[in-house]
């Protein structure tokens, strides 16, 4: 089997579990990592038989090494991976695919000019318990969408420094509801605050979304719960998919209730294997730059809304033209 060789550039606390499964898999090799943290560094090159460089850009001319992923502070993925495209590397971006749209789209941009792939990294997606509820969505277990529910909630994570909890939390429901539900948010009404000292943007946030046909969605996101939850309710016209995005499983109630078998998998495993994919065989990646760009849309649309205490409407084009 002919392996990828990788490189990732930031091995902080999601850089270091993209080394660990690119080390894993059987059609990778993780070649070099990167980060500016000489302790993070050494952890992982150590760990894991890779070169380990400050300085990313050492990854970028190595001619050898065809893909990366890009896994710095949010505020630094656009001269990243603007600079991994200049090189002609295919690239693995960490959610959100950069801090502001128009950087998002200069990236999705140079990336189709330069003939390189560009993948978003939703990891929610790959959870096998959101896979199979789309299934039953798409067989009309539950009849038709009416709304949808999630609680996404936990401790304040010291490691996020240049964010808040709308972009880290709050984005992966959206893409999710989303990818669900196959039609983008046509509106978005939230309030957020900010209650402990030690974070410097807003701790909590509630958003309620209206999709284009008319299916609500409300979401709960905080940073002050002292334990995790990662929860998603389904409501159709015939029942109710209830998710746990931690146990990956599933429950159903109503009309066509079931029992839901769920073979277990590591959501990023699946994510990273499905990147590759697209590059072995030369294909579009399944969560795309487009994707990327309309999660950070709807999550700027939600901050907004909360500033200005009114709703806001979202353009549902994705063309980063």
């Amino acid at each position: 089997m002919n392996k990828i060789n990788v490189g990732v550039i930031g091995v902080g606390a999601m850089g270091y579990n993209h080394a660990r499964v690119y080390y894993r898999l059987e059609n990778a090799n993780l070649v070099a990592v990167s980060d500016l943290m000489k302790g993070n560094l050494a952890k992982v090159s150590q760990k894991y038989g890779a070169i380990g460089y400050v300085d990313y850009e050492n990854i970028l001319e190595n001619p050898d090494i065809e893909v990366v992923s890009v896994c710095v502070p949010t505020t630094h993925h656009h001269n990243v991976v603007m600079d991994a495209i200049d090189h002609g590397k295919h690239i693995l971006v960490e959610k959100p695919i950069a801090f502001t749209l128009d950087e998002a789209k200069e990236m999705v941009k140079a990336a189709r000019k330069k003939g390189v792939k560009l993948g978003t990294g939703h990891v929610e997606r790959f959870n096998p318990a959101v896979q199979k509820a789309k299934e039953l969505i798409e067989n009309d277990v539950i009849g038709d969408v009416v709304s949808a529910s999630a609680k996404r909630v936990g401790p304040f994570p010291p490691r996020i420094k240049d964010v808040g909890v709308t972009i880290d939390l709050a984005i992966h429901d959206l893409d999710v509801m989303y990818y669900l539900f196959s039609e983008p948010v046509a509106e978005v009404y939230s309030t957020m605050g900010s209650i402990l000292e030690k974070c410097e943007f807003e701790d909590h946030a509630e958003i309620m979304t209206k999709f284009n046909s008319g299916i609500t969605g409300m979401l709960e996101v905080n940073w002050l719960t002292p334990y995790k939850r990662r929860e998603l309710e389904i409501t159709g016209t015939d029942g109710i998919i209830s998710i746990d995005y931690i146990d990956q499983s599933i429950d159903v109630f109503g009309k066509f209730a079931q029992d839901v078998h769920i073979n277990h998998e590591e959501p990023l495993k699946g994510e990273i294997k499905s990147f590759l994919s697209s590059i072995i065989n030369d294909e579009e990646p399944e969560i795309t730059g487009e994707d990327g760009i309309y999660a950070l849309r709807v999550v700027l649309a939600a901050m907004k809304s909360a500033r200005d205490h009114s709703p806001v409407k979202i353009n549902g084009d994705l063309n980063p033209e």
